[in-house]
């Protein structure tokens, strides 16, 4: 009787093993799993970079089925990562920064016919129980699951600098471990698991110094696929509605606090019952609280006075998202920190109760000038219930790095209040949302104040048309607009966004400007500890009390 061949396994194993008095899990990655994994990572790779939260962050959410754990006691002891790549780029010359978009696995192509595995990792404590092969496993069934033509990835060998003198050069070295003459327990582990060498990859990631920067690609091909050539999978255009709504706000004089959360609760309640699942709200619009003080203040002494609404103000708009159950993104206050420094902070609320804090980057010569407001150190996005988003405080929009940066983890909607005297300063604003949109395939929603506030310093006139930006391309608007205000008036906009379109844009779009980014030219490296020692950041003086300007 002729063999059968072994059945397909087309689902995953899920929940948990016992493994004597502890209990092992083996499954999808989540965002709550980031401080373990660069834990452990930390305690494999000893003499090579760690990855930062950011990388991580970028891996699991740009694909999170491609992302395992292992846990052991709730403790994460093994990882891995991979994402979709057609096979003309997964097959092609490449190194490790080029191929992962710089270690956040941005490259995902949904529409790749291979899995490219880029990390994988377990704790040397725990290395004879088997976890490595659990999550080959769980590779191999992933690409069994999306009928994926195989798996492909560069293994590293990091026993070839100590033997190097015994072999003519990296391939006699795979020649001989293959053999059985030479032992290597990664290239063993691997061939081991029915993976084939394809081919030596010099240089492929620096770091390795043990492997002397080689690696060798290791191959191993779906037996549920037949296939003579490559197919390029097709993305069903599938619906993943979200409504944003930006609140043009009128600058209006309060007789105190309440009154302001009042008007405030107005429209967080107007776009909770066109079940909006975000509001966002413009620049600096808490200085309406400096509009009943007795007289105008001194800039040291507004900042010292708003300080001080600053736990209300998060207590109260964090219980207003729960209530009326919408993210609410609270456009910016000035805060002085713990430090001493002034910073214009963005506070965004999430109706599970969580705060997020973002602060802005790149203050205005205006800000630094009135305000002594210094920049912040971080960008990062903050996962909600409908996703990653990031917020860019107004003239942050304009330094296309940071868009990138929160692209590259995950965000699908930047958010972006600003604060806007001139018409000028606000098309700086409104023409840099828009370039990237485009840039990074993804929805820019604008919010910015109208009117104006005699006697509170910044806010003597404005100048606002708020928005929500997308990508020029099929799905979108004709002309990349979903939504505008009308300019200078105050009032709510709505629009249901598809974020399944940004997908679809960046894996089959006319362009499709993250994927084709050249890696192999140029790329962005982040200080993740906003120090450099030696290097003080340049501080450049305003000319003198110029006007707020904005953007």
């Amino acid at each position: 009787m002729a063999k059968q061949p072994a059945k397909k396994r087309t689902t995953r194993r899920k929940g948990s093993e016992k493994f004597g008095q502890k209990r092992l899990d083996v499954r999808g990655a989540m965002i709550k799993d980031i401080p373990g994994i660069a834990n452990l990572v930390r305690r494999v790779y000893e003499d090579m970079p760690a990855y930062t939260h950011g990388e991580i962050r970028g891996q699991i959410n740009n694909f999170r089925e491609g992302c395992f754990v292992a846990l052991l006691d709730d403790e994460v002891v093994g990882y891995c990562a991979t994402m979709q790549l057609a096979e003309a780029l997964a097959f092609q010359e490449h190194d490790w920064d080029e191929i992962t978009g710089n270690g956040y696995g941005s490259r995902h192509d949904p529409t790749g016919d291979w899995l490219y595995g880029y990390e994988m990792c377990v704790d040397p404590k725990v290395r004879g129980v088997r976890i490595g092969r659990r999550l080959y496993e769980e590779r191999r069934a992933l690409a069994e699951e999306k009928d994926l033509t195989g798996i492909v990835f560069a293994g590293r060998m990091p026993n070839y600098r100590r033997l190097r003198r015994k072999v003519d050069g990296p391939q006699d070295y795979l020649d001989q471990v293959v053999a059985g003459k030479l032992h290597d327990p990664v290239l063993r582990f691997q061939l081991a698991n029915g993976f084939e060498p394809e081919r030596v990859m010099e240089g492929y990631l620096p770091e390795d110094k043990a492997s002397m920067a080689n690696a060798i690609m290791m191959v191993w091909r779906n037996p549920y696929v037949e296939r003579d050539q490559p197919v390029k999978k097709r993305l069903p255009r599938g619906v993943e509605a979200v409504r944003v709504a930006t609140c043009q706000l009128q600058a209006r004089q309060v007789a105190d606090y309440d009154e302001f959360m009042r008007h405030v609760t107005y429209f967080v309640d107007v776009a909770s019952d066109y079940e909006a699942d975000f509001i966002v709200f413009p620049e600096l619009f808490t200085l309406m609280l400096l509009s009943f003080e007795e007289k105008e203040l001194s800039p040291v002494e507004a900042i010292e006075r708003l300080s001080e609404y600053t736990p209300r103000l998060q207590a109260d708009i964090s219980e207003m998202a729960m209530r009326y159950n919408i993210n609410i993104i609270a456009g910016s206050h000035p805060t002085r920190m713990e430090d001493g420094d002034i910073h214009n902070v963005a506070y965004v609320c999430l109706r599970d109760g969580s705060v997020h804090a973002q602060e802005k980057i790149h203050p205005t010569p205006n800000e630094r000038y009135w305000w002594n407001i210094k920049g912040g150190d971080k960008v990062e996005v903050i996962q909600t219930d409908c996703g990653p988003i990031g917020v860019q405080i107004c003239y942050d929009s304009e330094f296309p790095e940071l868009s990138r940066r929160l692209a590259d983890e995950g965000a699908r909607i930047i958010f972006v209040p600003f604060c806007t005297d001139s018409r000028q300063g606000y098309l700086r604003v409104r023409y840099c949302g828009q370039a990237r949109a485009i840039e990074n395939q993804c929805f820019v929603v604008l919010s910015g104040n109208v009117g104006n506030l005699p006697n509170v310093g910044n806010m003597d006139i404005q100048y606002a048309q708020s928005c929500i930006l997308t990508p020029c391309d099929f799905p979108f608007a004709r002309d990349g607009i979903a939504a505008e205000a009308t300019e200078n008036v105050e009032t709510l906009t709505i629009s249901d966004i598809n974020l399944a379109d940004l997908q679809w844009a960046r894996a089959e779009g006319t362009v499709r400007n993250l994927a084709d980014r050249r890696f192999d030219l140029y790329r962005i490296e982040w200080d993740e500890d906003g120090k450099h020692p030696g290097k003080p950041r340049p501080r450049r003086e305003p000319l003198g009390p110029t006007g707020p300007g904005g953007g």
